[in-house]
């Protein structure tokens, strides 16, 4: 295919590239002019990180067929361009992608006009241009251009007035605080780039207009109040589709690498075409006529968003199917998850005595510590809890709930984590009761703990490490209470495995030979023996807590290495049958994904922050939810209502219930602000533990002084 001459520096450095068509030609955007986006137009966009590339076509509310067409056919050539291997998105004005709207951190311009109508797309300084643009979101920031008049403005919302080079931002009397702020940056973005740093910056309140503003008056009147998958091939000779399944989640297995599909997710104004590596390419080349005639066979509205996945699977393809899996990667307690976010996260190996220096590591292995705090644990028996012996510690039964008391000192302060145990056997009432003293525990302690929900076979690896020597043993049913516990089964199967930080666990599992995995070590007890098996890949480590579980079950230990066991081993298994003999690959590190749950607009949302956040998205008057794909953190800001603080945990708890991955039961972590660990920090960038020392208003303030450097006016 041949390629436009302005593709031959695509995707040769990272970062953003911006292109517009112009008479069925495109022309690079300048980088001072990235962001903004004329009404009229259409726009190719590709963002470049490490060889990975999004590609984008905006398309603007008033952007004619020709451009639309052009833009589809300048799609295909950067692909191509690019081996095929980019991300494709077709964005719409108003209804951008949050990948998309990552890229401008700043918030992006709506502007009237296009080609079309002569505007031209050059840095300018002009003395005598107007313009009102009208901002709005508190994270997703976009600025409209709307006509110049009193009648555009009312007094919820932040506008921003352009008159050649004096730009003033202007503030309703009941606009929110942080769309005040993000105003004043937009401003400042318009003064540095557009004009080149010659323009003023003024702040003015509703009502309190400069002379300069009402006279020239912008020709003001009067001041008022203001869900399918389908299969398309040639292989019969014509080009033909089929519904491969109308439910999902759907199996991976369903995609052939010699076809093209389509993911029907319409509903959402969303469709997916993947196409198999092996695929035609006459195949290929037909997918985006299949696309758009999909669309208009099924009625869906003209700016559904076309995505291309192929090859480098976003999340938001992969959560339609059944625990998807990677290339090479293996199944198993220790699957990677892995969402298709931009921001790349870089592995960083285990190493406890470093955990205090490396908050970025104490984050990504769940570790605040190396788990030689202080420990108490409770066993909640009705509505109350009772102390365990510390020589019991360790030791978990799936019929129980347990609460677990860990207290630390960093940076000369004493912190403590309560852990909420959950056996996957216990009742409803110990399942509420557990929540209840979890809270009360808390208030005991001057509510400044960290909770963490923790279900059986899901428990972190700082949870795991407590136990050190001990080990964390998990038995299968029955209840730890005396008199009350179940008798053990007569043959009792456990699997002993190491995390990435060192830390073993040794679980109760079924006594089949289907539970055998050749990465690890497995205790055998029954009336007849006491096995030791050893896979292949086993661990020192894990040897040691083998003979710690064998020891407490008691018995002469037989160590049989995988491969050499004798025919009594398998026949109290039931019998030889397959099980995992691939290597366990190493633990992938999860981009994380941060949402804020709001009930601002008068109903509680969850509105994901879009590209790479940083701690100054966690608002005080918010609850954020921060997915790290091995646990999820519930993050209470200082001004959060109630509202937000409760029915954020049914957000969080239908998100997670809603996963296809299956990770329902993963900890939960709810921290308030200023209280963060740093299992919680590490995943911000230059965390800063003064950020909010100071009253928040004040802060604002000094951010936006810092900004004009000049006096701004009373925050509202």
């Amino acid at each position: 295919m041949v390629h436009h001459k302005e593709f031959e520096t695509a995707g040769k450095e990272d970062g953003l590239q911006v292109w517009r068509i112009e008479k069925m030609n495109i022309v690079p955007v300048p980088k001072a002019l990235q962001g903004s986006f004329y009404e009229g137009d259409a726009y190719i966009v590709l963002y470049t990180r490490e060889r990975s590339f999004y590609l984008h076509s905006w398309l603007g509310e008033k952007a004619t067929q020709d451009e639309r067409g052009a833009a589809a056919i300048f799609m295909m050539q950067l692909d191509d361009h690019l081996g095929g291997s980019p991300i494709q998105y077709t964005e719409f004005q108003n209804e951008e992608s949050k990948t998309f709207l990552g890229y401008f951190k700043r918030g992006i311009q709506y502007k009237k006009g296009g080609v079309a109508s002569g505007f031209k797309q050059v840095v300018t300084n002009e003395a005598n241009q107007k313009r009102l643009l009208h901002v709005k979101g508190r994270r997703n920031i976009k600025a409209k251009e709307v006509d110049m008049s009193w009648d555009s403005f009312n007094t919820d919302d932040c506008f921003i007035i352009v008159l050649g080079e004096n730009i003033f931002h202007w503030s309703g009397s009941n606009c929110n605080r942080f769309e005040r702020l993000k105003t004043t940056e937009l401003a400042i973005d318009i003064r540095d780039n557009e004009l080149r740093g010659r323009g003023k910056v003024e702040m003015i309140d509703e009502g309190s207009e400069p002379e300069e503003v009402i006279k020239v008056s912008f020709y003001f009147d009067k001041h008022t109040d203001v869900k399918n998958c389908k299969d398309f091939s040639d292989a019969s000779g014509a080009m033909k589709t089929t519904v491969v399944a109308d439910k999902n989640p759907f199996q991976q297995n369903m995609l052939s690498m010699s076809e093209c599909y389509i993911l029907d997710n319409g509903g959402n104004k969303k469709i997916f075409v993947w196409k198999g590596k092996d695929a035609s390419p006459d195949e290929r080349k037909a997918a985006r006529t299949a696309a758009d005639k999909f669309i208009k066979e099924k009625n869906y509205h003209p700016n559904t968003q076309v995505m291309w996945p192929s090859g480098a699977e976003t999340m938001l393809f992969k959560q339609f199917f059944f625990n998807w899996l990677d290339k090479d990667e293996s199944t198993g307690p220790t699957k990677p998850f892995i969402t298709g976010r931009i921001a790349k996260v870089d592995q960083i190996p285990f190493d406890a005595s470093k955990l205090h220096e490396t908050a970025a590591m104490a984050a990504q292995h769940s570790m605040v510590d190396d788990g030689s705090g202080k420990v108490q644990i409770w066993r909640v028996e009705g509505k109350d809890k009772v102390l365990m012996d510390p020589s019991t510690h360790g030791q978990f039964f799936g019929g129980d709930c347990y609460l677990v008391l860990y207290s630390y000192n960093t940076g000369g302060r004493e912190k403590h984590i309560i852990y909420t145990w959950q056996g996957q056997k216990c009742s409803r009432d110990e399942l509420g009761a557990s929540a209840i003293l979890t809270i009360s525990l808390d208030n005991s302690m001057g509510g400044v703990a960290t909770q963490v929900r923790v279900t059986q076979g899901q428990e972190p690896p700082h949870f795991v490490s407590m136990f050190k020597d001990k080990f964390l043993v998990v038995h299968l049913g029955g209840t730890s209470r005396e008199g009350g516990q179940s008798e053990p089964g007569s043959k009792r199967l456990f699997h002993i495995r190491q995390s990435s930080t060192k830390a073993t666990r040794a679980v109760e599992v079924e006594p089949t030979a289907s539970a055998l995995n050749t990465n690890d070590v497995f205790v055998l007890k029954t009336p007849e023996a006491l096995y030791l098996w050893k896979g292949k890949g086993q661990t020192g480590e894990e040897m040691d807590a083998a003979r710690y579980v064998a020891s407490l079950l008691g018995g002469a230990v037989t160590e049989v290495e995988e491969g050499e066991e004798p025919a009594p081993f398998w026949a109290s298994l039931g019998g030889k049958k397959a099980y995992q003999t691939s290597k366990t690959l190493q633990m992938a590190v999860s981009a994380p994904r941060l949402f804020a749950c709001s009930n601002k607009t008068g109903r509680l949302i969850a509105e994901e922050v879009p590209g790479e956040f940083t701690q100054g998205d966690l608002l005080p008057d918010d609850v954020m939810i921060l997915d790290t794909g091995a646990q999820v953190f519930v993050w209470i800001g200082k001004e959060a209502n109630e509202a937000e603080k409760t029915g954020s945990a049914k957000i969080v708890q239908d998100y997670l219930d809603s996963d296809p991955s299956g990770r329902s039961g993963i900890p939960i972590t709810t921290i308030k602000q200023k209280e963060e660990p740093r299992i919680f920090t590490g995943w911000f960038h230059a965390w800063d533990a003064k950020f909010w020392q100071q009253d928040f208003e004040k802060l604002l303030k000094q951010h936006i002084f810092e900004i004009l450097g000049s006096k701004v006016s009373k925050l509202h």
